[in-house]
């Protein structure tokens, strides 16, 4: 089974009446899920919605997400997820770029009348449908002839195109076909032990690789009972942790970090968890997710991972991998998968390089941006920096746009960041180079906490070469992120102002 559609039916048949999903007061099996992707299918292709077109859906995560998503592959169609957060003229940039013929929108979300600014935005001349995803049972009609169209989709055939988050530029399509987004799904499912037993907490969106492939997908493959969060908020996240047993829950470190400090989260019982998955997580915090509670969550397996949307999981740490491999790499390439570090000396750091069945298959539309991406051997250039150690086990130790020099010395601000995070008082911190007319460049601080610009000084005097040491700290309440939990900064690069700063010569 290497499409959408045939997991789908198969999820369906294994699982028949087990819940696939649970979205508030509304449960929908396994079976109840195949039919209304099969009727609303169908009513794409009444719309006049054919095979190798494309649909857009921008919403939050729900269940009717999920429908109207699965809907498009069911159609032979190509998904295009869209930001939900997007402003009607991002998304219309999206929409016309990505050549999406039916666009389905969650009208009114965040207050907002999205179907307005999208219309106000383009002409947007390709899209001959504007669907509210409220209104989606209207849409649903009579299977017919759908389960025909799906058996025609192929494992080859574009299954999605997810764009970028455009932290470095214009957002770019990365298209995958079927067998690429149906096997990554399957492949993190297996090595997260994930299970349909388990009960899986959705907070990562939907239009994210980590919402969509590792989890819609994913949950197609294993079985496991999903629950979808439209936006993430941690008093419902702990509730739900507790009341519905929670055992699987990805998300960005800054979940973890903020349940952790959550006010009352000693009262809670949040002993259901037991996989969790997430990126570079500093180590300090991995710690504290095995602790038992009170003082941590006492979750038994921490499955730290790499991925990128041009690759959607590319390394993964295992089920029984030591405490200590867990918590200061990101495992090693899954199947499929191959990883090599650009470097002059072994050992040391370089860009990490990564080839296999799931670096998609090109940006839509951008055979330069593609050619630039994927050398002539296939292999992916990803822009982060890494080092490996001899079983292959991956450490990114920051990003090759994020490192500066000072001095002459190369300085990658995640290894800043992870030293810092060991220091009371520090709960959040990004380091970034700011210009300095001696050095070069020097290191400043943004921190989240009660910890004093003097003690962070200190403390990474104690533990850093003299050329790591922030020149300068700033407190800040949050520190801006994109929905995928990736910290934003170049907005923070856009801040001069030097605040709370200590020379250190």
């Amino acid at each position: 089974m290497q499409t959408i559609p045939a997991v789908l039916r198969a999820a369906a048949q294994e699982h028949g009446d087990r819940p696939a999903y649970v979205d508030g007061d509304r449960v929908v099996s396994f079976a109840a899920l195949l039919d209304l992707v099969r009727r609303t299918a169908a009513g794409y292709r009444a719309r006049g919605f054919s095979p190798a077109e494309r649909a857009a859906v921008w919403a939050p995560n729900s269940v009717d997400w999920v429908v109207a998503a699965l809907a498009v592959s069911y159609a032979g169609g190509t998904l295009v997820p869209l930001n939900s957060r997007y402003t009607g003229h991002e998304a219309a940039d999206i929409v016309d770029r990505s050549g999406a013929t039916l666009v389905v929108v969650a009208d009114g979300f965040l207050g907002r009348h999205q179907v307005e600014e999208l219309r106000s935005a383009s002409d947007l001349p390709k899209v001959r449908e504007v669907v509210d995803i409220a209104a989606l049972a209207e849409v649903m009609t009579e299977p017919g002839d759908i389960d025909a169209v799906a058996d025609a989709v192929g494992p080859d055939d574009v299954a999605d195109i997810l764009f970028t988050s455009g932290t470095t530029g214009r957002p770019k399509g990365a298209m995958s076909a079927h067998r690429q987004t149906v096997g990554v799904a399957r492949a993190w499912g297996e090595l997260g032990g994930v299970t349909a037993a388990d009960r899986y907490l959705v907070v990562n969106p939907f239009f994210h690789s980590f919402g969509y492939k590792v989890g819609i997908v994913t949950g197609l493959t294993t079985g496991a009972t999903l629950y979808p969060l439209a936006t993430f908020d941690l008093d419902r996240t702990m509730e739900l942790i507790e009341t519905e047993r929670i055992s699987v829950l990805p998300g960005a470190p800054a979940i973890y970090q903020s349940l952790l400090t959550a006010p009352g989260r000693e009262e809670r019982d949040l002993s259901s968890l037991a996989v969790t998955g997430a990126a570079v997580v500093p180590v300090v915090l991995i710690e504290r997710m095995r602790q038992a509670a009170p003082e941590g969550l006492g979750i038994d397996q921490v499955v730290t991972a790499f991925g990128m949307t041009e690759a959607v999981v590319v390394t993964m740490a295992r089920d029984g991998d030591d405490a200590e491999l867990v918590a200061t790499t990101c495992g090693r390439a899954i199947p499929g998968m191959e990883t090599r570090i650009d470097a002059t000396t072994p050992g040391e750091p370089g860009e990490l390089l990564v080839r296999g069945e799931f670096v998609m298959l090109g940006y839509l539309d951008d055979p330069a941006a593609t050619a630039e991406a994927i050398d002539a051997d296939g292999w992916l250039h990803t822009g982060d920096v890494g080092v490996m150690d001899e079983a292959g086990n991956l450490r990114i130790t920051d990003r090759l746009k994020d490192m500066y020099i000072s001095g002459g010395f190369n300085v990658y601000p995640a290894e800043v960041e992870q030293a810092l995070m060991r220091l009371d008082g520090v709960d959040d911190v990004a380091v970034v180079g700011v210009p300095d007319e001696r050095m070069g460049e020097v290191g400043k601080a943004y921190v989240v906490g009660t910890a004093s610009a003097e003690e962070v000084v200190a403390f990474a005097r104690e533990r850093l070469a003299n050329f790591k040491v922030p020149r300068f700290v700033e407190h800040v309440d949050a520190l801006p992120r994109n929905l995928s939990g990736k910290v934003l900064k170049t907005a923070l690069r856009g801040s001069q102002a030097r605040t709370s700063g200590t020379e250190e010569n």
